[in-house]
């Protein structure tokens, strides 16, 4: 875990991120218990433990950080709608509440959930099932602010850019969004987080949500929106979160060319309850989890129990939303005491299937390999 100082130093020295084991024990206002990667700013895992409810409370939600956290003040606070625009926007927070709002239940998740379990490993934050979340976001649609401000047929991208500001030599945080995916109808720009005003942690007053996408695509702290016919030209957009187009061996080194943006994100699923090496009584154990595929829909949750051999389907919860994830049940009869494997996989409506291994890249994204957990059943 980096403090103030190691970060700061860690990041004029032009690094982006450090490995390190996530900690317990420090108290962030809001939060309950979390991992903490890093304290300053804050990088903080939700445990596996929690995700046993369809909305992720906010006092759960898992948080990511590049720069330090921004003071926002709500009565001085305008979003700036510029560029490529005939009537170019500035709106205070009130006039944006007023704009018709939107409920969209969608899932968050980090590029980087799962990081470390890649080997070889790789340079930056080692997060392991709890960078991700569900929650239900409000606000206004971005579609809407773009039709207020005239945007030309001719722009091609937003670029989203926060309150945050850089340190020492990093850049400033900036996404671009495709104008097709900003036009649709579940694009907001958030304004509520589970029925509440935004927490300040997750971006308030003003947060992008781009369903489906990774979680760098989902901008806090929005106060400027360029529309453009180009995308952004900054790191984090022009190098950073991509993904290779075509298969790196494990350590390899992909060709810049081949490097492309990460949008939607992969089919997956975990376990959440029980832990992994937990020990169970004889009979029936009730096995939990959650399962997710960004801009599709899960439509089914396998259980193995004897290393794949045979795959059995969990029940999946009623609850079934686009860009929302799914939880699901197993009543799982161990037939003998001792060390067991579990597995969990997911399938969705494009008919992905999660893999048996997760394709190695050098940034350690996209992990969605079969879950995998011990369980010893006591005799």
């Amino acid at each position: 875990m980096l403090n103030r100082r190691q970060w700061l130093k860690a990041w004029s020295a032009g690094l982006t991120a450090l490995p390190g084991a996530a900690q317990s024990g420090l108290v962030f206002p809001g939060k309950r218990s979390m991992l903490v990667h890093n304290d300053f700013p804050e990088d903080l895992e939700t445990p596996v433990e929690y995700f046993d409810t369809w909305i992720t409370p906010n006092a759960s939600f898992f948080v990511r950080q590049h720069l330090p956290r921004p003071k926002v003040d709500a009565g001085s606070y305008r979003l700036e709608v510029a560029g490529m625009a005939a009537s170019p926007l500035k709106l205070s927070l009130d006039e944006m509440r007023k704009l018709p709002q939107y409920k969209v239940p969608a899932t968050l998740e980090c590029a980087g959930n799962g990081r470390s379990n890649f080997r070889p490993r790789m340079p930056g934050l080692q997060w392991k099932k709890g960078a991700i979340g569900n929650a239900v976001w409000s606000g206004p649609r971005v579609a809407d602010l773009l039709k207020k401000a005239a945007v030309s047929a001719n722009a091609k991208y937003g670029n989203f850019d926060g309150a945050d500001a850089g340190v020492a030599k990093t850049p400033d945080f900036v996404r671009s969004i495709p104008m097709g995916k900003l036009m649709h109808e579940a694009t907001i720009l958030a304004l509520e987080m589970n029925g509440e005003p935004l927490p300040e942690i997750h971006g308030f007053p003003a947060r992008l949500i781009v369903p489906g996408w990774d979680g760098a695509s989902w901008v806090k702290w929005v106060n400027k929106i360029t529309l453009s016919g180009q995308p952004d030209g900054g790191f984090y957009f022009a190098t950073a979160y991509r993904y290779p187009s075509r298969p790196v061996s494990p350590g390899g080194t992909p060709k810049p060319e081949e490097m492309e943006v990460i949008e939607g994100m992969a089919v997956k699923s975990f376990f959440a309850r029980p832990d992994d090496e937990a020990k169970v009584k004889p009979g029936l154990v009730k096995l939990q989890g959650v399962a997710w595929a960004g801009e599709q829909r899960i439509v089914r949750v396998d259980i193995s129990s004897d290393g794949g051999g045979k795959w059995m389907p969990a029940k999946l919860a009623s609850e079934d939303f686009p860009f929302a994830w799914r939880l699901w049940t197993f009543d799982w009869r161990p037939g003998r005491p001792g060390r067991h494997i579990l597995m969990s996989r997911a399938t969705d409506s494009a008919g992905r299937v999660q893999p048996v291994e997760s394709a190695w890249n050098p940034s350690g994204y996209l992990w969605n390999a079969i879950d995998r957990i011990a369980v010893v059943v006591e005799g």
